[in-house]
């Protein structure tokens, strides 16, 4: 008698162990695709709003990929400065590719929806390509600081080994980030249903649809993320001050316009960055989709790429004439 009751129970504990993993599967595969935030409901203003983000992704185009190519073909700007600007622009192409193109398609379809594959992929690949692009500002600040700072052992500490060791570095610290977030937030189960508040399938905003404790882990890791990204923008400032200090013992005053110049874009387009960034995940998320977060969103994804072009080469004579030289204007 005890043992037909210990198969019995067996028997009930295995079915409800069976049961408990089909509903784990089916919470798990609940979620096919998902929909992302629309700019308006209204399809003339989803025209606009399709023609707006093909300027704007037709402008980081055509200004990125000039000056991809007039720094590879002239031999002039074969130098650290513009070998890291040529990577930069590459980063500016990838990042506004991920998340424009997309977006614009779904409004010119009036629709609203993003497959869980193609969500994946945007996390992965728009996360490598804000860490690789981050870190990339990093080793450009420390190549200027190298020029203005210590200018007789600048082509000692920066020769070619060094600089494509540091590049590297910034390709495969975004790979690396990119790898531990998408797989902390695609391990999790998704079972609050599938509205992402964001034009783009974003990391908070995923986060809010999991139904799992071991959300709190992501979480963690994102806020430490932001926080190592903020000790080294404190850094970077830090470095901004000596580089500052030392323009100000430059005895040509063009020679000061111009590192002043050059260091404040820079500084403009890290600060612009880091806080926009920071604001996007280190922000308590709240229930109802907010214009911040769509404002945000779009100056740390979408105007960099647009932006970083006409920084660095609207007052850079050398990037101009090997733009001239490229188009044969005069």
């Amino acid at each position: 008698m005890a043992l037909v009751l210990m198969r019995e129970l067996a028997m009930d504990f295995g079915m409800m162990m069976e049961m408990e993993l089909r509903k784990k599967i089916s919470n798990r595969t609940t979620v096919t695709e998902f929909l992302l935030l629309g700019f308006s409901d209204v399809r003339e203003l989803q025209i606009w709003h399709f023609v707006g983000f093909l300027v704007i992704y037709l402008a980081a185009l055509v200004g990125n990929l000039l000056i991809f190519m007039a720094i590879a073909f002239d031999h002039h700007l074969h130098t650290p400065m513009y070998f890291f600007l040529m990577n930069l622009s590459i980063l500016d192409l990838g990042s506004i590719s991920v998340t424009v193109p997309k977006s614009m398609a779904n409004s010119l379809m009036n629709t609203r929806s993003i497959s869980y594959a193609g969500c994946v992929a945007q996390v992965f690949f728009l996360t490598f390509f804000v860490t690789a692009d981050f870190s990339l500002l990093i080793v450009m600040a420390y190549d200027r600081y190298v020029a203005i700072c210590q200018p007789l052992h600048y082509d000692t500490m920066m020769n070619s080994r060094a600089c494509v060791q540091m590049a590297a570095g910034a390709w495969i610290s975004g790979i690396l980030n990119s790898v531990l977030h998408t797989g902390n937030t695609f391990a999790l189960t998704f079972c609050g249903g599938n509205m992402v508040d964001q034009f783009f399938c974003e990391i908070p905003h995923l986060l809010k649809l999991t139904c799992s404790d071991s959300y709190l882990s992501e979480v963690r890791v994102l806020a430490f993320s932001v926080c190592l990204v903020l000790c080294c923008f404190v850094f970077m400032i830090v470095s901004y001050v000596q580089l500052f200090k030392s323009v100000l013992r430059i005895p040509s005053e063009q020679g000061r316009h111009k590192a002043f110049s050059t260091c404040l874009a820079h500084l403009t387009v890290v600060s612009l960055f880091v806080c926009t960034v920071a604001f996007a995940y280190l922000k308590p998320t709240s229930s109802s989709p907010s214009a911040l977060d769509l404002v945000a969103a779009v100056l740390y994804s979408v105007l960099p790429p647009i932006v970083n072009p006409i920084i660095y080469s609207i007052r850079n004579k050398e990037i101009k004439a090997a733009l001239r030289r490229l188009t044969g204007c005069r």
